[in-house]
């Protein structure tokens, strides 16, 4: 039987179809991993359902002894927002106000223990905010939409008759430390200080350390919140503080490192001036929050740099906060 009979013809035959079947099937699960990476990321960059019950139930401060209002928030684009205000318990017209934002899961209820610190303890104003898609909330979360919500939050403070005259602090944790970044790029007259709690570079930066096996899809990445190229646009007299939880295992604390040294470049390094950096040996992803000395730095941070403003505390816009 020759090298070309038949039978080897036959051979080659069902080798070469089940090699098409092969690629075909790998063409398919590419596809489908693809697909998947792009056209559902939001539902992993945003899981405003975990943990269970979080679009249903919101606690209320009430819960934590705190006094609040619900201001309505209503975005450009029409989505309704749920928020809640708690005015600092004395001498709330001269006091800071913070718009705290928060990190990817949940809703604002779950940081009403942090709420309380700020509120009830340190004096300050808080308003807080669930995102589109997030607690009571209308709509679906996207980048694009959580900065239109950030900005709506924004403009109720700026807007109100007491408020818009205190100073502003931008507070964000994780997801939301990309948030406030973002915010203070888009209006950079207004915040009095910028603090950061284990926030990443960007979404895809994240990839290879979160999905090593996939980082060569982090170009499908469509949410990408670049932080890292937000803050090197910063004002260099912002005072910013970063909190880091050195055994994050969500964010590597390189990203936390590199974003202090974005922050310190500023103004071709005069921004040095007006950061500071604070790390926690212990801190993971989601408990750096309670280490000890958090809340103290955070503290010491507002009152040497925000409350020692030339006037006071009552001294209102960029312009009036420091003399350089």
């Amino acid at each position: 039987m020759g090298l070309f009979s038949p039978s080897t013809w036959t051979l080659l035959g069902f080798v070469i179809a089940m090699a098409k079947v092969l690629l075909s099937v790998i063409a398919l699960v590419v596809a489908s991993t693809i697909g998947g990476i792009y056209f559902m990321q939001a539902k992993g960059i945003y899981p405003s359902a975990y943990p269970e019950g979080s679009r249903t139930t919101v606690a209320l401060p009430s819960e934590h002894d705190m006094v609040y209002t619900e201001p309505e928030l209503t975005t450009s684009d029409g989505v309704k927002l749920k928020a809640y205000l708690m005015l600092a318990t004395k001498y709330y017209k001269t006091r800071p106000t913070i718009i705290y934002f928060h990190a990817n899961a949940g809703n604002m209820g779950h940081r009403l223990p942090i709420a309380k610190v700020l509120n009830t303890q340190m004096n300050f104003n808080v308003l807080m905010l669930s995102y589109r898609g997030y607690g009571l909330s209308e709509g679906s979360p996207t980048e694009k939409g959580i900065k239109i919500d950030a900005q709506t939050a924004l403009d109720f403070i700026t807007n109100h008759a007491v408020l818009g005259q205190t100073p502003i602090i931008f507070y964000g944790q994780s997801l939301g430390g990309a948030v406030a970044i973002n915010l203070a790029a888009d209006n950079k007259n207004v915040p009095a200080a910028l603090i950061l709690e284990n926030t990443f570079l960007s979404i895809p930066s994240l990839i290879p350390h979160l999905i090593p096996n996939l980082s060569f899809l982090s170009f499908l990445v469509h949410q990408i919140w670049p932080s890292q190229d937000k803050l090197a646009l910063l004002p260099a007299d912002l005072p910013i503080l970063l909190l880091s939880g050195e055994k994050d295992e969500i964010v590597p604390k390189i990203q936390m490192e590199t974003l202090q040294k974005l922050a310190n470049n500023r103004g071709s390094g005069r921004g040095k001036k007006h950061t500071q950096f604070k790390s926690f040996a212990k801190g993971t992803h989601n408990d750096t929050v309670a280490q000890d000395q958090y809340f103290q730095t955070l503290h010491k941070f507002v009152t040497e740099t925000v409350e020692k403003l030339p006037g006071g505390a009552k001294a209102g816009g960029r312009g009036a906060r420091f003399a350089n």
